[in-house]
C-alpha cells in the first residue's frame, strides 16, 4: 500500500529482523508501511512457544489493530525479514484517516487481510508442509524483491506452524527439485516457476486479494 502523500511526521526507517513492532497489551504508538522488508504477527503460548499468524508486506501496514478500533492488541509483532520502511506517528495515522481516498485503501486492505487470514487457515489445515513452504517463499519474494531471503530453518518453522525437522525436509525436498538453494542461513530462489508449481492455490488466492500489489515487484524476476 502506498501512502497517499508524503506527510509531516513520516520517517524512512531501516528495520532489522527482530525489530519491534509492537508488543502484547502495550498501547501501539507507531505505524510502519514496509517498502521491501516483512513484518510478521505472532501469538506467543504460555509455555513460550510462538505460530505466526499473519504477515505484512509492501501491500499494507502495521495498523490493523487501530484500523479495528482497538490501541493495543493481545498478539505481538516484529520484523520477519529485514528492510525499508515508512513510520509514522500512530495519532497522525489516525488523523490521516480522514483522507476519503486513504481511508478507502485502508479499508480495502483489511477485507484482503481478513479473506486471507481465513485462506491461511485452511492452508495450514489442509495443504502440507512441502506446498506451505513454496507458498511462503512465494509470497516473501513478491513482498521483498529479491531472490535472496535471509531466514533459518527454526524461523520458518514457527512461521508455518511446524517442527523444524518438517520445515529441514520441505527445504531440503524444493533444494533437491533445483527450485531453491540454502547455504548460511540464506534461502535463495532458483527456479520461481517451477516454486509456483510446487506451492497450493493459496498463493494465487494471496496475490488475487490483494489486488496485484504483490504480483508487481516480480516482474523481473
Amino acid at each position: 500500500m502506498e501512502m497517499a502523500a508524503v506527510t509531516k511526521g513520516a520517517e524512512l526507517v531501516n528495520l532489522a529482523v527482530r525489530d519491534r513492532i509492537y508488543q502484547p497489551n502495550e498501547k501501539i504508538g507507531e505505524v510502519f508501511f514496509p517498502l521491501d522488508c516483512v513484518l510478521s504477527i505472532v501469538t506467543r503460548m504460555k509455555d513460550g512457544n510462538a505460530i505466526e499468524v499473519g504477515t505484512i508486506g509492501r501491500e499494507g501496514c502495521s495498523a490493523i489493530p487501530l484500523l479495528l478500533g482497538a490501541t493495543t492488541t493481545a498478539n505481538e509483532s516484529y520484523c520477519q525479514v529485514g528492510g525499508a520502511a515508512i513510520k509514522i506517528d500512530a495519532d497522525v495515522f489516525q488523523s490521516l484517516r480522514g483522507n476519503p481516498k486513504f481511508s478507502h485503501l485502508l479499508d480495502r486492505y483489511v477485507q484482503a487481510y481478513v479473506n486471507m487470514l481465513g485462506q491461511l487457515a485452511a492452508c495450514n489445515r489442509l495443504h502440507n508442509v512441502y506446498e506451505r513452504c513454496a507458498r511462503w517463499l512465494l509470497m516473501t519474494q513478491d513482498r521483498v524483491g529479491t531472490n535472496e531471503i535471509g531466514l533459518t530453518h527454526e524461523y520458518l518453522a514457527m512461521m508455518l506452524g511446524t517442527q523444524r525437522s518438517g520445515v529441514t525436509i520441505a527445504a531440503g525436498t524444493l533444494q533437491q527439485a533445483g527450485f531453491i538453494s540454502y547455504a548460511r542461513g540464506v534461502i535463495t530462489i532458483l527456479d520461481r516457476e517451477g516454486l509456483e508449481g510446487a506451492s497450493c492455490e493459496c498463493y494465487e488466492v494471496a496475490r488475487e486479494q490483494f489486488g496485484g500489489l504483490m504480483r508487481s515487484t516480480n516482474e523481473h524476476f
